[in-house]
Formats: C-alpha cells, structure tokens, sequence
C-alpha cells in the first residue's frame, strides 16, 4: 500500500518536474519565513516567563492627574519599599531595583560594566540560576558582589571566582559571592553584575524621600491573595505618607509580571492594549498570511494541472476506488511535498538566522535537542500540507468517471472561481504590505528630517566616571588649548535623553490648576555654543561674567508659552525648593522623541540642588579631521583619568538609534511584502505556464486569423492583470485603515496621500506583468502549424 503511494507520488513528481519545483519552492519560502516570524512572536510571549512565581510577581506603577490627563509610570519613591511590608501583609516580598554603572577591577583587567543595586531578596524572587553560590545570603553582605557568568569569564578567565575580590570604581573591595548564568534572552533585565542595596546607602546615604519617583519597585505576594484586596489598599498608601499625594489623589496600582513586555501603554490612566501586543498580533497574522499564500499556490497548481490527473481519478473510480480512498490519496501527495518543503525551509532559516538575529535585535534559535520542537515542526508541516492539499483533494476526487473519460469533465469559463479568489488574495496581502512598507518609511523619513533645534555634527558626549569631576577644568583648558575642541560643557544626562522631569514650579501668575510637566536639564556654562542652541531671547550661561548663573534658568519657548511670561528675562521660577532667575530663551529643539511635539524644558544652572552632573558634552574642531580629533582626545582623558577606558558616543548616532524601532518595523515589512510578491509571483508563472499549454489551439487560430504578437500577449496578460486591480481595490481600504491606525501613535506623523496607493496599483500590475509576460510572449511566439497539429 505505502509502496504503491509512493510511487504515484514520485511518478507525479517527475513527471511535471517545473510544477513539481515551484509548489516545493513556494512552499519552502512560505513555512521558512512563517517559521522566522512565529520564532520571533514566541520570543515576545515568552519573556519573563521562566520565573516559578511569575503569576505572584508585580512592579508598582504611579498614577496621577496632571495638565486635565491621568499619567502612568513605572519609577515610584524608594522609602515605599518598607511601607509596602509594613501596611500590606499581602505582600510577601519587596525588591528595588537601581541602575548602577561602574568599573570592575581584578589587577590590571578594568572593565566598565553596567549593572543593578538591589535588594536581598532579589535572588529569591526572580529565577535566574546560580552556577555558584547562595542566592538566600548572596546579597546579604554590603560589601559582596554577584557576577554574571559571563562577567566572571572576562574578569577572571576560567579560574573560580568565588571569593575573590574586585575591585569598584577604583574605591571599593567587593567579594565575589555567587555566579548567575549569562541572562536568557527572553528577560526585561539586563545587568553584568549586581549589588546588595545595603551597598547604596554606603556610598551615597538615605533614600530622598516621597517626593522622589526614580526607583523601580517589585512586590510578589502571598499565594492565593485577592488582588483586589491590594489594589484597593495600595491605592490610596502614598497619600498616607506624602502631603503632595495627598493633595493630587495620587494613586499606586501593581502591574502582573506577565504584562510587562507586551502591554505596559497607558492613554489617560488606562491599558490601551497599545504596546508591543500590537505587533506580536500583527507578526503573527502576517505569519498566517504568508503561509496561506504558499498553500494558496499549491492548490491553484494543483487545480490547474487537474487535466492531467483527471483520467487517473477516472479509471480509480471505475474499478471501486471510493472517494474518500482518493482524498486520502491526494491529501496523503501533499503532507509529503510539505514534508520535502519542511526540510528545506528549515535548512533556509538555519541559513538565514544569523542575518535575521541582527535584524530584529535578538537571539533566536531553533532547539533541534528538544522532542517538544520536533513535535512542533511535525504539526507545523502536517498542518501545512492538510491546508494546502484539502482543496485539491476534494476538487480532484469530485471528477465524474463518465463525464472524465468522455472528456467533458472542464466547466465553462466562469467570472468568479475559486482559482481566480485565491489570486485575487495572494495579491491583497502583498499589496498591503506595499502599501505599509511605504508609509512607514515616509514616517521614518519624516522624522528624521525634522529640524533638531541643535547642531548634532562633530558633537560627542561621554559619562564622567572616576577622575574626571576632580579633573575637569584641566581637562576642557588642555582640550581648547590644544584646538581639538572648540566648546565643552557639563551637563546631568546626554542632549538626546531625558532623566528629570517634574511638576510643582511656581512662576509669577500661576494659575494654581496648572499641573504642566517640564522636563529638566542641568548645564554648566556654554551649552548654547556647544551644542548650537537658538536663543530668541537672553544669552547663555556664563559663569565667569556673571557668578549669579549658577542660579539662572534657560527656558525653551514651549515653556514660554506655559508661563505667559511677556518679558521672561530676570523673572523667577522656583523648582524643589530653589529659585532660578531666567536669563535665556531658546528656541524648541527635540530632547526626547522626534514623533512627539516638543515639551517645555528649564535647563538649570550649576547649582542645583537635585541634579548632578555625569555627561561631558564635547563640540570637536571640525577643521581637524575627526581620527586626529578623536586620538587627542582620548590621550588627554587617558592622562587625567588613566584607570577608565574612554568611552564616547556621537550626539548625531544617539539621535539616529531614535529610529531603531521604526527603521526594525519597516526593514521586516519590506522583508515580508519581498517574500509574499515572490510567492505569489511563482504561483503566476505556474499559472501563465498552464494557461500557455491550455490554451495553445486557441493561439494558434487567433494568428491564422491575423493577431499580432503583442495583441496576444496582451490577451493572455490581461486575465492576470485585472485580477491584480480587483486586488488592489480589495487591499486599498484595509491598508488605509491599518496604516491611519498605525500612525495614531505618533502625534508628530505624516498624512496619507493619494499617490502612495496609485503607485502601489502600477507596482503591482508591473510585477504581475513582468511574471507572466515571458509565457505569454513565448505562447504567442509559437508558430500556428506546430500548435493546430497538437493533439
């Protein structure tokens, strides 16, 4: 029996060999990037997932009413932490979390690592494996550190680390208490090493108090608590501590674990479902699509060739095959042409894993080792060929024995059949994906071309660790001296990312319901100049003629239209307790993201009380070449301040990462339209290759009676062609909506125009022209004594 079918199959196989390569070929492309995507939206639902109590783990968000909207973040006072264990007997565990950056010395190897000040318990409550060590006492001591496999490899080799001593910032002796496995790549922590927080208040003292929202917190509560118990209560505990809390009905909530990556997006206090849901969503039903679209090829090829099979269904029929042995049969050809598509697909992402790795910014991986993969990518290839064969299958054991072996099985020509839908699908999808490939990309350079407000070029900023502080003013003095740089300025945090901001400024003529949220900058002298500010009014900072500049205040304009201030220089704004005098006004310039409207921002001066400052910002000498800049640069830095490694980012490359996330979106949008085209264009040439065969007598009549070459390539184009339209006019309003939607998220965007669709309809008809001319050219080309003598 299998030796039988199998025969057929391979008989079937060699015998239309060009079918036989484009069914497998479609197939392979369809499951192979079907394969990558769901790969990637696995990764996505995965995150976080491997912690035991992962159903028990919550973060603490904000929320509170400013400016007539309900904000939401993620960042909330340190001194809750305590307060949590001590009113909430629900919770049975609290971890804060801090970024920490510094540089890890074991003798003469120096690494500048990044990693986290945490809690005891952070071990406990999150299920990163230890290879060495405690994790219930691994953080217990102030003076331990905990090091990440990976770290431990390039500090120590292969010798063990357990107990050995490093080295903080060139100050601190820490002791090497445990060894974590390097970080799955499926977890929103990041870290190479981390600290007990006991460690923090060592170094820099008590917490600053309610006022302050910078430390992200996490609570795990006790099994079988009603979540509704704590929400309730935890609502409303800042405003037990804090008076401000109190007076803005300030609210804390607890966000599950299982949330965080896909979810955490709030519009006016509440989920929007608008977070990274919405592209796993859309990845997933691309996905579906593409691999439809490969099926849909098989079963147009298969129906197509029906002629060919049809006096084998015939005589199976007449001598008592029965029409569910046929299906069987039929379904049975196409889970083994999907197995044979399986195995090459599989081979084409392991090829192209690498390059799609890079692309999406992740490390993706098939685990061959696993019985649950290979269950996975049996269902995977059985479900394929049962969805690509079902059509088929039915459609060629539905001939009847009478009316195939007469040879009047073909129906008429029909408008509408269910060759000519799947086309008009195939199409559909790929035009959409045109269609957004596009508009994403005119957003992308829509942005992109949208004016800074600052001069990016030859600008570079590094963090001021080690020496540097006690150093700096030898340090600008040699850099200006030696003309390598041209401005140099202090600031809290790099031109392009934002790290303070705040409400509760009071100005002349507030009005007391104004809760607006300024974004803060602190700068030393000579920000204007070095990063080429706009100033509309006043001057900049400039502490050597004017002392008082510690104390002063540059204002952008969209702060100026908060204040209503009519002549802003001189006037007072008090922040934290301090009051700055205004001495500039500059014009708006992107701060954070350049898809959103510019917010208002005070740039405070030297003396502030709540910033620090931890970025040099460094304007280089354009008319020295940029390597030269660069070597006297680091020679200098490297002699004041020997024991760090000079780590510099240019401003311009900060900015462009800004476009990651959209230029990733697009890159694979583009990626997937390539691949739907090409599908769906192996299933026309198919097609156009059937239909030249099929309608060879017909040809040849139509040039005895006088039709051009070019006249009967036109007609046998102009069937493919109006099906593209009838796709185009399907594909138009659902890629609009899409599209319109997708913008929303932006509030600085471009509009839709007409032309973006008109010239998606001539792509489209282009494509399908170009696929199907060279049949229809050969077809017409065929001389009418070879084609009229056909039997």
């Amino acid at each position: 029996m299998m030796h039988n079918f199998f025969k057929v199959v391979f008989r079937n196989l060699l015998r239309n060999k060009g079918f036989s390569i484009i069914n497998i070929t479609g197939l392979a492309i369809g499951m192979a990037a079907a394969i990558l995507i769901l790969l990637w939206v696995q990764n996505e639902r995965s995150y976080d997932a491997f912690h035991q109590n992962k159903d028990r783990i919550y973060e603490v968000w904000n929320r509170v009413s400013m400016g007539g909207e309900i904000s939401c973040w993620n960042s909330v006072p340190a001194p809750l932490a305590p307060a949590l264990v001590k009113d909430l007997p629900e919770v049975a565990r609290v971890v804060r979390f801090i970024l920490h950056k510094g540089l890890l010395s074991v003798g003469d190897t120096k690494l500048q690592m990044t990693g986290n000040i945490v809690d005891t318990g952070f071990l406990q409550m999150f299920d990163f494996p230890m290879m060495e060590g405690n994790p219930t006492t691994a953080l217990n001591d102030m003076h331990t550190i905990v090091l990440t496999e990976k770290t431990a490899k390039r500090l120590f080799g292969n010798k063990d680390a357990i107990g050995k001593i490093i080295k903080i910032n060139n100050e601190d002796q820490m002791t090497v208490s445990g060894i974590l496995k390097d970080l799955p790549n499926n977890t929103r922590f990041d870290f190479d090493y981390l600290l007990p927080r006991s460690y923090l208040k060592y170094r820099e003292g008590t917490d600053l108090g309610w006022s302050d929202n910078s430390t992200l917190t996490f609570v795990m509560l006790k099994p079988h608590t009603n979540y509704a118990t704590v929400a309730a209560k935890l609502k409303v505990l800042k405003q037990r501590y804090s008076e401000e809390a109190k007076t803005m009905k300030w609210e804390l909530f607890i966000y599950p674990m299982q949330r965080w990556r896909l979810y955490s997006s709030f519009t006016n206090g509440v989920e929007d479902n608008g977070g990274r849901i919405t592209f796993v969503k859309l990845f997933t039903i691309i996905a579906g699509f593409i691999l439809l679209i490969a099926c849909i090829n098989f079963m147009n090829l298969s129906t197509a060739r029906s002629e060919k099979r049809a006096k084998e269904v015939g005589i199976r029929k007449v001598v008592g095959a029965q029409k569910s042995a046929l299906i069987a049969q039929f379904i049975g050809e196409s889970v083994f042409l999907a197995l044979l598509a399986g195995i090459v697909a599989l081979l084409l992402v392991q090829v192209s894993l690498p390059a799609y790795n890079q692309l999406t910014d992740k490390r993706l991986f098939i685990n061959f080792g696993s019985a649950i993969t290979w269950v996975a990518i049996g269902g995977f290839i059985l479900f394929t060929g049962l969805l690509a064969g079902s059509y088929p299958a039915f459609f060629l054991s539905a001939f009847q024995p009478i009316q195939v072996l007469k040879g009047t099985f073909k129906k008429a020509h029909a408008l509408v059949t269910p060759r000519k839908a799947l086309v008009v699908l195939q199409f559909s999808f790929a035009i959409v994906l045109i269609i957004c490939t596009i508009v994403i990309k005119q957003q992308i350079d829509y942005a992109r071309n949208r004016k800074t407000g600052y001069i990016k070029d030859n600008l570079i900023y590094l963090f001021m660790t080690g020496d540097i502080p006690r150093h700096y003013a030898l340090i600008k003095n040699e850099l200006l001296s030696a003309g390598v740089a041209t401005s140099m300025t202090k600031t809290n945090s790099p031109l392009t990312e934002r790290w303070s901001n705040g409400w509760g400024q009071g100005w002349e003529g507030k009005d007391p319901n104004n809760h607006t949220s300024f974004d803060r900058y602190l700068s030393d002298d000579g920000l204007g100049a070095t990063a080429g500010l706009q100033f509309v009014q006043g001057r900049d900072f400039d502490l050597k003629k004017f002392p008082t500049d510690s104390l002063g205040l540059i204002i952008n304009e969209s702060a100026l239209k908060v204040m209503q201030f009519k002549d802003p220089i001189g006037k007072t704004v008090s922040d934290l307790g301090v009051n700055w005098h205004i001495v500039g006004v500059i014009k708006d310039f992107i701060f954070t993201s350049p898809y959103e409207p510019t917010r208002p921002i005070l740039i405070c001066g030297a003396k502030s009380s709540f910033l620090n400052f931890q970025v040099i910002l460094i304007k280089l000498n354009g008319n020295n070449s940029m390597i030269k800049n660069l070597e006297k640069v680091a020679a200098i830095f490297k002699k004041y301040n020997p024991d760090y490694p000079f780590n510099y980012q240019f401003t311009d490359q900060a900015y462009a990462k800004k476009f990651a996330n959209e230029q990733r979106q697009g890159t694979l949008a583009a990626l997937f339209a390539g691949l739907t085209i090409f599908i769906s264009c192996l299933g026309l040439f198919g097609l156009a290759t059937y239909m030249a065969e099929n309608r060879t007598k017909e040809i040849g009549v139509r040039k005895v009676l006088g039709a051009s070459v070019a006249g009967i390539t036109a007609l046998l184009s102009m069937d493919f062609v109006k099906l593209v339209i009838v796709s185009f006019l399907l594909a138009t309003p659902l890629a609009y909506w899409v599209m319109h939607k997708w913008l929303q998220g932006y509030e600085y965007r471009v509009t839709l125009q007409w032309w973006i669709f008109a010239m998606t309809c001539l792509l489209s008809v282009a494509i399908a022209l170009l696929t199907v001319s060279y049949q229809a050219i050969k077809a017409a080309m065929v001389n009418p004594v070879q084609s009229l003598g056909k039997e």
